[in-house]
């Protein structure tokens, strides 16, 4: 959620935050409104504690017909002050309400639109030209089954559209690159961590899942768990509630988890293969930081995930997010694309979003600098999303005859190998 302070002394900032993010507008006004009844309310109330503190030291000195009088006050009284303490509790409920309503506020430089209104950033690698090589590029799906590497059928016999099983050479491919990826947030200071998929709705709505995401989560309603989409979640939750000393920041984490997502909106879009699925593993970074330090840091976790996309030899672009395609957390993302040959253009690998202090003040995550106790900044960022890059390696390093060149980091993972090869028929 975002400082009522800042809230109060620059409405305007607040309401043409809303407006890039096709958001409600008038949700600041009614937040405006709320929150002046809160304060005017508990202004009241204390007023009313008072006078009825100062009676209750009147009445054992009064007598006859003025203690008479005073006790018929002090009755009244107890009545105001049950009503202004509940006045005072309906204002607190309604300003919270409307402020987990309120998406973060955006940066000055995100560009202005919808999903395509996004800025090209940078541009890395080289498209390959298969025509110039002689073949005509297989899709992912096609190459998986050639190689006996995934198979969507017995997925969704099993499970339904949109599920899958990795198979032979898929599975040890998705380990490869999970291993990969740890290896290397490993060694640029990242603690790895095994996350649950399962959490609290505090934790869930506390990261920011249950607005307008809501509808691609899962529910356990008998036991009120979430299924999580992201180990962003457990991560973020993980201080919950805790006050952390300055001298331990930055705190970086790599979580390893599956994850789950209804895909509600995605109707018709990418049903063929494992590019949009309902449960997949992801390795995630997540850091804490000073909230100054949270641009340098967004910075930061970009040069990893570029890092890692070169390492895995696939052309891709850096694109900075437009404000209606944010998601109501973050106050920027960038997200890396890489190229797929058979869909002819870049899809999404990886994202990194600076949520600046919009999670820590939902999840009660402070920081004590000195004297100071305030909230901090939280960051994440995506390394490896594992069947989207699946597609990728896949696709760009086929060969003609079906089989696929490992790119070199991944080949400690393959036992050596350095050709995926197909299997007999």
């Amino acid at each position: 959620m975002i400082d009522l302070r800042l809230l109060r002394e620059d409405p305007d900032r607040v309401r043409a935050s809303q407006r890039a993010r096709g958001e409600d507008v008038a949700l600041v006004d009614a937040l405006l409104s709320a929150d002046e009844r809160r304060r005017s309310s508990g202004v009241r109330f204390d007023e009313l504690r008072a006078e009825q503190k100062s009676l209750g030291k009147l009445i054992p000195k009064a007598a006859g017909d003025e203690k008479a009088e005073l006790l018929k006050k002090a009755e009244q009284l107890k009545a105001d002050v049950r009503a202004a303490d509940a006045d005072r509790d309906a204002a607190a409920a309604e300003t919270q309400d409307l402020l987990l309503k309120l998406g973060n506020l955006i940066h000055p430089d995100v560009p202005v639109g919808g999903e395509e209104d996004f800025v090209t950033l940078e541009t890395h690698g080289t498209i390959r030209d298969f025509g110039a090589e002689g073949f005509e590029p297989k899709d992912h799906l096609e190459l998986g089954q050639i190689l006996g590497a995934i198979d969507v059928e017995r997925g969704a016999k099993v499970s339904g559209s949109r599920f899958y099983f990795l198979t032979g050479v898929g599975a040890l491919l998705e380990l490869a690159l999970v291993n990969a990826a740890i290896a290397q947030a490993t060694a640029a200071g990242f603690t790895p961590m095994l996350t649950p998929a399962l959490v609290r709705p505090q934790s869930m709505a506390g990261t920011g899942f249950l607005g307008q995401a809501a509808q691609d989560v899962y529910h356990l309603d008998k036991d009120d768990l979430y299924l999580v989409g992201t180990s962003e979640v457990p991560l973020a939750a993980y201080h919950m509630d805790e006050i952390i000393d300055a001298d331990r920041l930055p705190l970086r984490y790599a979580g390893f988890s599956p994850c789950f997502r209804r895909e509600a909106g995605s109707h018709g879009k990418d049903t063929r293969g494992i590019f949009r699925v309902h449960q997949f593993d992801k390795v995630e970074m997540f850091s804490y930081v000073a909230p100054e330090d949270s641009q340098a840091e967004h910075q930061r976790l970009l040069e990893w995930e570029k890092q890692w996309l070169t390492s895995l030899e696939l052309p891709f672009r850096v694109i900075d997010v437009a404000s209606g395609d944010l998601g109501s957390s973050a106050a920027r993302k960038y997200d890396c694309e890489a190229w797929i040959p058979t869909q002819g253009k870049y899809r999404e690998l990886t994202s990194t979003s600076d949520c600046t202090e919009f999670q820590s003040r939902r999840l009660q995550i402070r920081v004590r600098d000195g004297k100071q106790v305030r909230p901090l900044a939280t960051l994440n960022g995506t390394l490896c999303a594992v069947p989207r890059t699946i597609v990728a390696v896949l696709e760009n390093h086929q060969q003609a005859d079906g089989s696929v060149r490992v790119p070199e980091v991944l080949r400690p993972y393959l036992g050596g190998r350095e050709i995926l090869e197909p299997v007999a028929k």
